[in-house]
């Protein structure tokens, strides 16, 4: 693949933000007299724990946009978007005000009264891509704020190690690394990524029409391709010297310490390989891999992250002007400089420095094997059993049917 242009930041631009971080950010007092005193306005936005500094920026921008009209007192804390459902469900009325989840969460925080119809929904879904809107819309109203197009994944590879024809077969790949002591990388610790090696065998599994139960296929011993096919490739992997299973915090250490070559992961990632591999750094679609005697290419689940505003927020205004300049064209286009991370607005998705990002176009490139990600709760857990049962080398003794039957059973579990 052609490397994209390296993201080029001016230094008057750096120096016209702040560098702290986001902790509790306040209205700076004006020099001028006060005719009134501005009303007090307290909210908290929860945010990836990577995001804490793009936030501060943000919300420093926001209030100095409305200085003068309120008395900000805005904390921001670190709240992880894919389980940021669960954490809301704890104390939703006294949970954050402004919230960043992934979509996956939105048909249960809906269902829960979290959230309610956005009011501005017909200018939103203007100014976004429509698999945005669709993805934070429920039975098409719109409930949330659309903030990226680019939760995905894809394959990260170090051009040093591997050709462009190299990085079509995963076995490949799996053979040069281990011959050369290093790794690619994958986490099956997730039933997100998982999904990449069932996804497009003809092997099904989602949601149930009710909403919160799954259907799953997974452990089906007929058709082209039977789920212990898939195991079986699983297992094959897993004993290749050049494999890893590892989560996001350990696909960045290997690649930042030479280890990991190439790796499974998204565009959140994209400025940090880039920085470890320079001139090495690429990007593309997923492998295919070796499954019942065939070539079977990876799929993945597609997804959105969004931000909320809390219904139960005590001041749900605010909330929602503060949610809507999160996602605003122009902060969705500093999130892509300083995160990496692939706008949902339009005009910040067209712009140069966007389509010339390699991560943007492996993402474009694989969303024609991707789907998204609609599964209820009990998928999770099931599939990590699973495959931690394939990576420590089935220690219980169990067969593979056995384990798929398992696995199937947990993840449609009522």
């Amino acid at each position: 693949m052609m490397r994209g242009k390296k993201l080029w930041i001016p230094a008057l631009f750096l120096l016209a933000v702040s560098l702290t971080g986001c902790q509790d950010r306040t209205s700076a007092p004006s020099g001028e007299i006060q005719t009134s005193v501005p009303e007090k306005v307290k909210l908290t936005v929860w945010g990836a724990a990577e995001d804490e500094e793009l936030l501060g920026r943000i919300i420093d921008g926001f209030v100095a946009h409305y200085q003068g009209e309120a008395d900000f007192q805005i904390t921001c804390q670190p709240q992880s978007e894919s389980h940021c459902a669960d954490a809301l469900m704890e104390d939703l009325e006294n949970g954050a005000d402004v919230f960043a989840f992934a979509d996956d969460q939105l048909n249960t925080l809906v269902a829960a009264g979290a959230l309610e119809p956005v009011d501005n929904a017909d200018v939103l879904r203007e100014e976004n891509l429509p698999e945005a809107v669709h993805a934070a819309s429920v039975n098409d109203i719109l409930y949330a704020y659309p903030l990226t197009a680019d939760n995905g994944y894809f394959l990260y590879y170090n051009k040093n190690y591997f050709s462009e024809e190299d990085i079509l077969s995963w076995d490949k790949m799996l053979d040069i690394a281990g011959s050369q002591g290093k790794k690619v990388s994958m986490d099956w610790s997730s039933g997100w990524y998982v999904y990449a090696l069932f996804g497009n065998t003809g092997l099904t599994v989602g949601l149930n029409d009710d909403g919160i139960t799954n259907y799953c296929t997974w452990n089906d011993t007929e058709g082209d391709i039977r789920g212990t096919d898939v195991a079986r490739a699983m297992e094959n992997m897993a004993k290749n010297p050049g494999f890893l299973s590892t989560d996001d915090a350990g696909f960045l250490e290997g690649v930042q310490n030479g280890t990991i070559i190439a790796g499974v992961s998204g565009v959140w990632n994209a400025v940090a390989v880039e920085e470890a591999w320079d001139d090495g750094y690429g990007a593309s679609r997923l492998p295919s891999y070796t499954c019942a005697g065939q070539q079977v290419q990876m799929s993945s689940f597609s997804g959105y992250k969004l931000i909320g505003v809390n219904a139960y927020s005590r001041e749900r205004e605010w909330s929602a002007k503060l949610a809507e300049w999160i996602t605003n064209e122009e902060n969705q286009a500093l999130r892509f400089l300083l995160r990496g991370q692939g706008p949902s607005n339009r005009n910040a998705a067209a712009s140069q420095e966007v389509q010339d990002s390699p991560a943007i176009a492996a993402l474009l490139e694989q969303s024609e094997y991707s789907c998204l990600q609609r599964i209820g709760g009990n998928f999770w857990e099931p599939v990590s059993t699973f495959t931690a049962e394939l990576l420590a080398g089935r220690p219980s003794g169990k067969n593979l049917q056995e384990l798929l039957d398992n696995m199937a059973a947990g993840i449609t579990a009522p």
